[in-house]
């Protein structure tokens, strides 16, 4: 069976690498009397707490319920602890807030993981911890954040290169190659523990069962569990075998007895201090690991065999080196048809790790938050203060799936609006998990009973900007495309849910019944004069043009998906003209706030502003340019002609609203105006705005970087924006890359650099215009340049420059890397990549979480050639280039 066959066969899909890199420092691991989740679990605790909700581990894989863990334990013979986890300081320790301080890089997998591959570096010096930790407490905001390369550990290339891979002999016969590599000049020890564990789901009080691991041969540790098909764990050679149990160590962590005589940290202990009495020399237990002792020459190469399997074996590594083999030039196949297209191997590279971070970053991901807020039956009872610490109304919430995660050590909890994005890339490797991705969130056990969708664990009750719908239509014609038909149930039951979405922003967000909407936070969590979701002080009311213009995006996305049933069930032409009328509402009311005559586009800057709102018909600009003001570009649709012949009712409403109500009619380019191929265009903007809007945003000086679009003007880096407001002042400057200030929390940044989900959605909203207009509407790019491009070139242009963060320039550097010139020239960094949270505004280094491969993964949807626009239908942008 090739991968391609595989794809939609789940049970392949049964273990994967669904472990999170850190559960220290959760939400859901957080049972603190005020919340404070980074110091209730700690790193330092890590190794001997038990956790309640999830493990975690360094290239660890799982089954899809976490029962059984696998992963791979390290130790230099210097260190203070045995390397299980990675480290990474927590957002109080960091001077721009929570940072992993490791190198890993996830090199490839398939998308059902029959072959997945990644690479660790483990310093063979004393890792710096306390180094790292007391540094970094030294900076300041205005000081770039100390590595673990600054330090000086890999000066001498003093280190192991870790290449850890799998490969599926079957959906429950799995065979796992340690390839470890000395880099430096000297001989250097290393310990090598490849460790398996049950996840403890018996000291919780709701189900006691125990499953057990035991010693069967030499080399041999027995799985039995009720539940698991998988029964031994094979090690081609291994010293001895070591047993304790997933227990907490808490005499140790709070001085009180021990509920196991050999806990968590009994291996660590033996390995580190030479404990003999903290391994269970009966050789059973819920945690076992393998003991390798090794020696490696200078500059030596050695592999290590490991085999997760579900049968008896006598000769578990006879045929090992073939099945490896096969499943990678099976996985090189899958991506040769996926990639065909694209013109040079860089390209193909960049891309190929892109997929590999987003299917490494899939984990298991479980919260039952009543059960979190009671407290389990046979531990102690959560202090009352924490009934109103945070997700108290959200006591319906019951997640235990495999989710994409952004970023499985510094976000190893889903984010909404992140996940929209993730489903675009994922969907052209693996559509019907992309599709599930985005039922998970509308279940009842997800999506609130009022409506809204859960945001992310630290509050499920923020509010995040409704891509949801863009993303299941997007993903529902991808899916069409790739397998030539169709899915419309799961495109009927998603709009279902998503009417109680829409319902509740309507209702919740619309503060004075005007279709203005608030939103608030929006996940853009710095970029405005104030904290976004907080109460202005003197009762003024934020009117917010990215609200208003993602609402107006909602109504045509629903529209859309209502317009596409509609050609199967006629009954969804009334929901598409519901949609059609309510998005001309949005329009009138961004263009008029509702009676008050008064419009979020500026005239006299032709742009859009946010504005103070200081009563019924009081407002005032706040006239500082950011991407907000480019947010009502995604509010576009295009139907054609054909479509509407097809939909009577619809056309017949559609034009009697036209008709009848010139006003709003005039809100949106003229319907009768017809574009090319008879296509009609509806959207906030007509043509002289988008230019004006285009103008601002193509201009090097204010948002048009080397590397995409800015999220802030660089005007304001020698002229900061200034208002000052009830007797307070209040600045806003241009910073490229990391924040400048704690005002509004931890690392992320919205003042300045590139961010990936914006720009790919101006990018799709351009080239939806351009489907409209003719190739002749033509916009001066860059601004002031002479040169002019039509839509679909400038679109063009600006993937280029998004690309060009990972591919190598002319001096064979890749600008992701940054300021660190061994990354850019050693062969053994410099074509590994990394795909950070965003990106200096200037220059393209990577800043913020190094692995958010989730979002800034639409890298690899930006690679992808594009089908003939010709045979493209109206909702869609691109496409690849032949089915797969």
């Amino acid at each position: 069976m090739k991968e391609k066959e595989r794809v939609s066969d789940i049970t392949w899909k049964k273990w994967g690498p669904y472990v999170s890199n850190r559960e220290w420092g959760l939400v859901r691991e957080d049972y603190s009397p005020n919340g404070d989740a980074w110091n209730y679990t700690t790193h330092d605790a890590a190794e001997a707490k038990a956790y309640r909700w999830g493990e975690e581990g360094i290239c660890g894989i799982c089954d899809d319920l976490q029962k059984l863990v696998f992963s791979f334990g390290f130790w230099n013979k210097k260190d203070k602890i045995v390397k299980e986890r990675f480290f990474g300081l927590t957002n109080g320790q960091g001077n721009h807030g929570e940072d992993v301080k490791e190198y890993y890089y996830y090199l490839d997998s398939t998308p059902t993981h029959s072959y997945m591959k990644m690479l660790y570096k483990y310093p063979q010096s004393t890792f710096p911890y306390e180094d790292l930790i007391k540094t970094n407490a030294e900076r300041g905001k205005q000081d770039p954040e100390y590595e673990l390369i600054d330090t000086g550990i890999f000066d001498k290339n003093e280190y192991f290169d870790i290449f850890i891979e799998y490969a599926k002999a079957d959906d429950q016969d799995i065979l796992i190659r340690l390839t470890i590599v000395n880099k430096s000049e000297n001989t250097a020890p290393l310990v090598i523990l490849p460790a398996l564990w049950f996840r403890n789901t018996w000291r919780w009080g709701y189900d006691d069962y125990m499953p057990q691991l035991n010693s069967g041969e030499a080399n041999n540790v027995k799985i039995q569990h009720k539940d698991l098909e998988i029964k031994n764990f094979y090690a081609e050679n291994a010293e001895l075998s070591l047993f304790c149990d997933n227990e907490t160590n808490n005499e140790k962590l709070y001085q009180c007895p021990n509920q196991s005589d050999y806990t968590k940290d009994g291996i660590n202990d033996f390995i580190i201090n030479g404990n003999s009495q903290s391994v269970n020399h009966k050789n059973i237990g819920t945690k076992a690991a393998f003991l390798i002792n090794e020696s490696f020459n200078p500059k030596e190469e050695k592999i290590f065999k490991f085999r997760l399997s579900d049968k008896d074996l006598k000769k578990p590594f006879s045929g090992f080196d073939e099945i490896f083999s096969q499943r990678k030039q099976e996985a090189d196949e899958f991506y040769e048809e996926i990639q065909d297209g694209i013109k040079t191997e860089d390209e193909k590279l960049v891309q190929r790790q892109a997929f590999a971070g987003m299917l490494w970053s899939k984990m298991f991901y479980h919260y039952n938050v009543e059960k979190w807020l009671k407290g389990d039956p046979n531990q102690p009872q959560p202090p009352k203060s924490r009934d109103k610490i945070r997700n108290f109304q959200w006591k319906h919430l019951n997640n235990e799936h495999i989710i994409s995660m952004p970023d499985k050590w510094e976000y190893p909890w889903y984010a909404t609006w992140d996940l929209a994005f993730h489903t675009i890339s994922f969907s052209l490797i693996d559509p019907d998990f992309a599709k599930h991705q985005l039922k998970l969130f509308l279940f009842e056990w997800y999506m609130h009973p009022n409506g809204q969708l859960p945001a992310y664990e630290w509050d499920f009750n923020d509010v995040n900007p409704p891509v949801h719908a863009w993303a299941v239509f997007r993903v529902f014609k991808i899916d069409e495309y790739l397998k030539g038909k169709p899915d419309l149930p799961f495109l009927e039951s998603a709009f279902q849910k998503l009417l109680m979405n829409f319902t509740w922003w309507v209702n919740k967000k619309d503060n004075n019944g005007n279709n203005i909407f608030e939103g608030g936070f929006l996940g853009l969590d710095n970029i405005g004069v104030f904290d976004r979701n907080t109460p202005l002080p003197d009762g003024e009311h934020l009117e917010q043009s990215d609200g208003t213009s993602w609402m107006a995006m909602f109504a045509l996305n629903m529209m859309r998906i209502a317009l596409e049933l509609a050609l199967y069930n006629k009954v969804y032409e009334e929901m598409a003209i519901k949609f059609f009328e309510h998005f001309l509402a949005i329009a009138n009311s961004l263009a008029n706030m509702g009676d008050e005559c008064f419009s979020l586009w500026d005239d006299e800057d032709e742009f859009f502003y946010d504005a103070l709102s200081f009563g019924e018909k009081d407002h005032m600009y706040l006239r500082i340019r950011t991407i907000v003001g480019l947010i009502p570009m995604f509010a576009v649709e295009i139907i054609d002609d054909e479509m509407i012949e097809n939909l009577p009712n619809f056309k017949k409403r559609m034009q009697w609203v036209l008709e009848n109500k010139p006003e709003l009619a005039a809100l949106v380019s003229h319907w009768e105006v017809k574009g090319e191929d008879s296509k009609h265009l509806l959207s906030l903007l007509r043509g002289h705005r988008l230019k004006r809007l285009l103008h601002r945003m193509l201009n090097s000086e204010e948002f048009l970087s080397d590397f995409g679009v800015r999220a802030l003007s660089k005007e304001y880096e020698k002229n900061p924006f200034s208002l000052h407001l009830n007797g307070k002042d209040y600045t806003v400057k241009y910073t490229p890359a990391e924040s400048d200030s704690r005002l509004f929390g931890g690392n992320s940044n919205w003042r300045g650099p590139v961010w990936f989900p914006i720009n790919f959605l101006i990018i799709e909203s351009l080239q939806r215009f351009f489907f409209y207009y003719s190739p002749d509407f033509l916009v001066e790019c860059p601004t002031g340049s002479g040169n002019y491009l039509n839509l679909d070139q400038i679109a063009d242009e600006l993937s280029k420059r998004l690309s060009n963060i990972f591919l190598k320039d002319k001096d064979g550097n890749r600008p992701f890397n940054g300021q660190y010139p061994r990354f850019q020239s050693d062969p053994d960094f410099k074509d590994y990549i990394l795909f950070y949270e965003y990106f200096h505004g200037d220059n393209g280094r990577g800043v913020g979480a190094s692995h958010q491969t989730g979002w800034t993964g639409l890298v690899a949807k930006i690679l992808m050639p594009r089908f003939s626009k010709k045979k493209i239908a109206e909702s869609e942008t691109e496409m690849p280039t032949k089915k797969s």
